[in-house]
């Protein structure tokens, strides 16, 4: 299978909140915001919200696994952080292939999560090195 230009992908994600205690364990950002029931109730977003790397970490996970898959090489990532992610909802995250840089075997891809209302919640770029990108 070969990606070209404009090529999509999508993928489902949903967290939950011992993935959030792991995550902060692993870190060390145990920023109540992500840990603490009592201080998620008062805060701002009225419950916890997702580190906002974890939820980013769709991102490596599906280039790693999925799209283009095994042998992926991450050359960069820049990542918007556009509202909160919650856990045990459902998330979708979108993949388009921007741009290919053949001679490089380079992907520039457009990363997006949102929930299932269609609203962004992280958009961003990657760039991909992988034998697939023609």
């Amino acid at each position: 299978m070969k990606i070209v230009k404009n090529d999509q992908y999508t993928s489902v994600v949903c967290f939950s909140q011992e993935q959030v205690n792991k995550f902060a364990e692993i870190t060390g950002d145990n920023n109540p915001i992500h840990v603490n029931l009592e201080y998620g109730k008062k805060s701002i977003f009225g419950r916890n919200i997702i580190h906002g790397f974890l939820t980013g970490s769709v991102f490596s996970k599906v280039f790693g696994t999925e799209w283009p898959g095994e042998g992926t090489v991450y050359l960069s990532q820049s990542l918007i952080f556009k509202a909160p992610a919650f856990v045990n909802e459902t998330y979708i995250a979108r993949f388009r292939c921007k741009d290919v840089i053949a001679e490089k075997h380079r992907g520039i891809i457009e990363c997006f999560l949102q929930d299932k209302n269609g609203k962004i919640l992280i958009e961003g770029e990657a760039i991909l090195k992988h034998n697939l990108f023609f």
